[in-house]
């Protein structure tokens, strides 16, 4: 689970991202596959079509040139283009506005799609909703919703399955990071974790399939179960955004063995990575 690997072409960051692929391929037992993340790139959501222009063409020839292995993609906020239309310089009327111009370079139909691999059912979420402004929250809309409903149903018994968004659907994460509103409430924002938490985690508690949900998004780690769905937020290949680890974890991804049992082994893997600043 390769996620937040924020590419540019400051801070060594496609070196980093290199780096990280070559590691991955190296272990001793290679994995059959990487699932990324999202947040690809750094940035489209607020940069002008040149950049974000630039940016796919260097995330493209990084994979292209150190990735030897099959890779699965993840929508995040940052690979989404032109939502922050001031900062973009854009108006919502560009052919590739909003997040064809990444499903167009992922080779993605849909943003949110299911498939089967090795006995396990993947389930690959959209997070990301435009709030009506330059900004997003975490939620499924009543389309996707509907689909997941469907997906999961159809899912075989004893099928176990993965699921993965790129904003955390339930991680302890965002207790660490928020700040108490002026009523001294605990003020959780709606773009650090989905804000239909409890709707999702009733599905995938009552469907006795899921057996791990993957996310990123905040660049921390946590592993927590609850109900016997167990969640997992990894930290990001690019640490803090390649500025080095700061508050946040070292760089890493996280290294993923999933059983026909419906057992599971992660470990958070770094590779080694030094900030170049």
């Amino acid at each position: 689970h390769m996620t937040d690997t924020h590419i540019q072409p400051e801070k060594g960051a496609s070196d980093g991202v290199a780096a990280c692929l070559q590691h991955i391929a190296a272990q001793k037992d290679c994995p059959d596959l990487i699932l990324t993340g999202g947040d690809l790139i750094m940035d489209s959501f607020a940069e002008p079509a040149p950049r974000a222009e630039a940016l796919w063409k260097l995330w493209t020839q990084t994979f292209k040139d150190h990735c030897p292995i099959p890779v699965e993609h993840t929508l995040g906020n940052h690979d989404i283009f032109g939502w922050n239309k001031a900062e973009s310089k854009t108006t919502g009327t560009e052919p590739n506005w909003g997040k064809k111009w990444a499903m167009d370079v992922l080779g993605l139909s849909k943003p949110y799609r299911s498939f089967d691999r090795k006995g396990w059912h993947f389930i690959v979420l959209d997070s990301v909703r435009t709030n009506g402004g330059d900004g997003y929250f975490a939620k499924l809309e009543d389309e996707q919703m509907e689909w997941l409903k469907g997906d999961l149903a159809a899912v075989p018994a004893g099928t176990p399955v993965l699921v993965c968004s790129h904003i955390p659907i339930l991680t302890l994460t965002v207790l660490g990071r928020e700040q108490l509103n002026k009523e001294d409430k605990l003020d959780l924002s709606p773009g650090a974790q989905h804000v239909d938490c409890y709707d999702l985690h009733t599905l995938f508690r009552d469907s006795g399939k899921v057996k791990l949900v993957l996310s990123g998004h905040i660049h921390r780690l946590d592993d927590c179960t609850m109900d016997g769905v167990r969640y997992i937020c990894d930290g990001a290949v690019s640490g803090a955004w390649w500025d080095g680890k700061k508050n946040r974890c070292d760089e890493g991804y996280g290294l993923i063995d999933l059983n026909s049992d419906g057992s599971v082994q992660h470990q958070y893997t770094t590779y080694g990575w030094k900030a170049r600043g």
